[in-house]
């Protein structure tokens, strides 16, 4: 569909496929005209975002004339929709201790999991909380546990990949913390889905290194946000203006086996919104190559195979 993964020079020349995430396009254009400007930027794919606004989660009831739109509208563009946000769990989380707002989590990632299968998208990027608003507590985390099992039974079904966000909370905030949650389940069907960003801030928070960090997946990382920050600053920090080591990050993704990978940035209402687009694609871009550069000179990336 996309023409860094259609042909074989593009196979050849890209080590891996960049996506963007929806949110870094205005909220104004239609589904389709965000497939095209991301196209127009030079992404391969763009990855849908199911938060908790109700225009967002109202997606998941859409009829089968909205699937069918969708569809073609990737195959008019040649831009596919690959993978999904799915952060609409921080206003109805697993761990709630309300019986009623975990029916209501439930029901959100059943409508996740039908609706990625309908569309074709292979992962789900799920929120690595028990809960978000409320504090965490031993039953938050018990009622946590139960339902993510529930979870990954309706994605196994599906044949859907669910994979943990790391996040900026104590909770599951680095790889390491994800992985314990991944073993524990042991299924196919449950992996990590890095913020770069965020393990970037933990590691320096926590005096570790965050190329181990992400080591300690091996085998069991999806995808890689990559995403700004700065310490203490997790969101909305324009790249290059923060701390993160995109470069190496990926070189070490790239080793572990990692071919998506998707930027993370946010639409703030800048005039210039498709300049921004398109720097942040080229900046990406750049890490990327970097990236492949560094894998290959210190024992290569499987591009051969």
């Amino acid at each position: 569909m996309s023409k860094t993964t259609d042909s074989a020079e593009g196979k050849r020349a890209a080590p891996a496929v960049l996506g963007v995430y929806e949110k870094g396009m205005p909220g104004t254009l239609s589904i389709e005209e965000k497939l095209v400007e991301a196209g127009r930027a030079g992404f391969d794919y763009v990855e849908l975002s199911i938060d908790e606004t109700d225009e967002k989660l109202g997606r998941l009831d859409w009829r089968a004339e909205d699937i069918q739109a969708l569809l073609e509208s990737q195959w008019r563009t040649g831009v596919p929709v690959r993978s999904m946000c799915l952060s609409g769990h921080r206003r109805f989380p697993l761990g709630h201790p309300d019986v009623s707002i975990q029916k209501r989590s439930l029901e959100i990632m059943r409508g996740a999991i039908r609706l990625s299968a309908r569309l074709g998208i292979r992962v789900i990027q799920i929120a690595g909380y028990d809960v978000y608003y409320e504090p965490s507590t031993d039953q938050t985390r018990q009622t946590f546990a139960r339902n993510l099992s529930l979870s990954v039974e309706m994605a196994a079904r599906e044949g859907v990949i669910l994979a943990f966000e790391t996040m900026e909370t104590e909770f599951l905030n680095t790889v390491r913390k994800a992985l314990s949650w991944v073993e524990r389940i042991d299924s196919p069907y449950l992996q990590i889905y890095p913020d770069l960003g965020n393990i970037t801030n933990s590691a320096l928070s926590y005096g570790t290194d965050v190329l181990a960090d992400l080591a300690s997946g091996r085998g069991h990382l999806a995808a890689l946000h990559l995403k700004e920050s700065k310490p203490g600053v997790f969101r909305e920090v324009p790249y290059g203006e923060g701390h993160v080591n995109f470069s190496s990050a990926i070189a070490m993704a790239l080793r572990l086996g990692v071919r998506m990978f998707v930027g993370e940035f946010w639409d703030d209402g800048q005039e210039d919104w498709r300049g921004v687009m398109k720097r942040n694609n080229e900046f990406l871009r750049s890490s990327l190559e970097c990236g492949a550069a560094l894998a290959s000179r210190d024992g290569g990336t499987n591009d051969d195979l």
